[in-house]
């Protein structure tokens, strides 16, 4: 397994306190006071849509109650004014609880409390259908009562990852405070130091400025954002192979040929900008690939080799194929880099 680098445990996602005790009742800073741009697109972007309240919601704002029926079983997620309810029936049976928490942005799973005992519901929200199917991971389960029909419960350590992923402020010192949570992902989130930063920026002062990520080596960039996405040991350790780990990227990016953990053109922030929303179109991405894949301005070699079939454009769909992952209703793109072959099996 690859070591976790120091840089890496130096960035990790430990949210602190709220400030040194002399500064809690001085005035924070905004990060958008200095941030402009950031600030006003990081809120569209799926990592600061990862947790709902139910009351705003999106889904909840077009269509009032969702409905789902399997093996028997029936569901109903509905919505009452601000609050949102989870109902499974069976025979004469029904079982109805409130929903707090909704995870998830294309897909969203909601999160329920039952005797201080919580549970990742068995049906979730799919937003290319527009409805309810069973929760990814959930399919070939039998189900064997009504209390299984409602979802599967949730350890401590895995509500924990959950929530520590999904929102912001939720684990303090290493331990799970949902209380302080925020929903979705916000600056403190990644970057840490921030809330001593505005403190000190509210004082006329500029004694601290956090880490930036732009500077650590693609591995560790590759681990930080693997907290959440996956990371390659992760992966292997838990032996999580097939299809499903389509969603892992920087465990299939690691896969690659061309992965290289000290150059920064492969790295996840080379392509992709979190403050930004996720951009759909393969051509945007191309001149990523061609920063290695192409001849350099001044007619040299090419520093990888070119592509014998389109040298320039038609990266992305040829290379990093799409995959349809039929649990989640929709398509991922493949971080595998790699000449595909017609007819082959999904590389796991």
């Amino acid at each position: 397994m690859r070591p976790v680098s120091r840089a890496l445990l130096a960035l990790s996602l430990v949210i602190p306190g709220v400030g040194p005790a002399e500064n809690r009742d001085s005035p924070l800073t905004s990060c958008a006071t200095c941030h402009e741009e950031q600030s006003s697109s990081q809120p569209q972007t799926p990592m600061a849509r990862a947790m709902w309240r139910p009351e705003t919601d999106p889904a909840f704002q077009k269509k009032a109650a969702f409905t789902f029926s399997r093996d028997g079983y029936q569901w109903r997620v509905e919505r009452h004014g601000a609050s949102v309810t989870y109902a499974v029936s069976h025979g004469k049976e029904t079982a109805v609880l409130p929903v707090h928490w909704i995870f998830g942005d294309s897909t969203q799973t909601y999160v329920l409390e039952v005797d201080h005992r919580f549970y990742e519901s068995r049906v979730s929200y799919f937003a290319p259908i527009d409805g309810l199917d069973i929760t990814p991971g959930d399919e070939t389960d039998r189900l064997l009562n009504l209390g299984e029909a409602i979802g599967r419960e949730l350890h401590p350590r895995e509500l924990q990852a959950c929530f520590g992923c999904h929102s912001t402020g939720a684990v303090v010192d290493g331990e799970l405070e949902i209380a302080s949570s925020s929903p979705g992902l916000q600056c403190v989130h990644c970057h840490t130091g921030v809330e001593q930063h505005q403190y000190d920026i509210a004082r006329g002062k500029l004694a601290s400025i956090p880490p930036k990520l732009g500077h650590m080596a693609t591995e560790d960039v590759s681990d930080f954002c693997g907290q959440c996405h996956r990371t390659w040991g992760e992966v292997v350790r838990r032996r999580a192979f097939g299809l499903a780990d389509v969603r892992f990227q920087p465990y299939r990016l690691a896969k690659s040929r061309c992965y290289d953990g000290s150059d920064p053109r492969i790295s996840c922030i080379a392509c992709h900008d979190p403050h930004v929303d996720v951009i759909t179109n393969d051509a945007t991405y191309e001149s990523k690939c061609l920063a290695c894949h192409a001849a350099t301005a001044n007619g040299g070699a090419a520093r990888a080799k070119t592509c014998p079939v389109s040298p320039t454009t038609g990266c992305i769909g040829c290379h990093m194929p799409k995959t349809n992952l039929p649990p989640t209703h929709r398509a991922w793109t493949d971080h595998y880099i790699r000449v595909v072959k017609a007819g082959e099996a999904f590389p796991e």
